[in-house]
């Protein structure tokens, strides 16, 4: 019998369709929402099977798909047991913080430079959009789109390598949120985010980049890694002396 997954057809905001897409490029996109959203949780499987038939397509299709999330780190592909969402260690999740403070500091400098009244004015539009999702309760659609916030203005940033990166950090970031998250889920981050684009509409860098690492510390800040995992078989059965 097939697990039962999100309704990943039909997401609240479809994936956005792009000239020349592939049939697993549009696979890739509906899954990287899922997992934005929250939607696919940490360690759902993720069968070839059932995700051929939820979107009409062959395994080949759906495994080039799931071979791209893997590579973002958002995927873990199990010799002989299929593909679940992956689940970041306390370990990989510290690792993943630092490594997008250190990204965001660059994307952040870069976009002083080069983003373009159209970009701010894209990255305004998300803002708004963030926060009208969080006001109705759509905290699902709100994460995404305060994902997508980081994803375009990597892009006014300009550099390529920047973007591939963030993009893989970004969907890793909101893994580890829905593993670590602590306390309220109250968010703000559409507040923080204005100003960032204020700073750097008015080429402040250095403002900038001060906001952004405070807006990191709040993320940051939200997440418990001290929280005690769940028992593994060993300490499940500790007291099992033999059968």
């Amino acid at each position: 019998m097939n697990e039962q997954l999100p309704d990943l057809k039909q997401p609240r905001h479809p994936a956005k369709a792009v000239r020349g897409a592939t049939r697993d490029d549009r696979v890739y996109a509906h899954v990287f929402e899922a997992i934005l959203e929250q939607r696919l949780a940490p360690g759902t499987r993720l069968s070839e099977e059932g995700l051929g038939e939820i979107f009409g397509v062959s395994r080949t299709v759906i495994r080039r798909a799931l071979s791209r999330l893997a590579h973002e780190g958002v995927v873990a592909l199990r010799p002989n047991r299929g593909a679940i969402v992956a689940s970041p260690s306390v370990a990989e999740a510290r690792q993943v913080c630092l490594a997008r403070r250190l990204v965001e500091r660059a994307v952040t400098e870069l976009a002083v430079e080069h983003a373009t009244e159209a970009h701010l004015a894209e990255l305004r539009q998300l803002v708004t959009d963030e926060h009208q999702c969080f006001d109705r309760g759509d905290r699902g659609a709100g994460l995404r789109l305060s994902g997508e916030f980081h994803l375009k203005l990597a892009e006014a940033a300009g550099n390529q390598p920047l973007i591939s990166f963030q993009r893989s950090l970004v969907s890793q970031t909101s893994l580890i949120i829905a593993l670590y998250e602590s306390g309220e889920r109250n968010h703000c981050s559409f507040n923080e985010h204005t100003a960032l684009i204020d700073a750097i509409e008015s080429r402040n860098a250095e403002q900038a980049v001060a906001l952004m690492m405070s807006h990191m510390d709040h993320i940051d800040a939200k997440l418990d890694f001290q929280a005690k995992p769940a028992p593994g078989l060993q300490e499940v059965f500790s007291k099992v002396k033999g059968l």
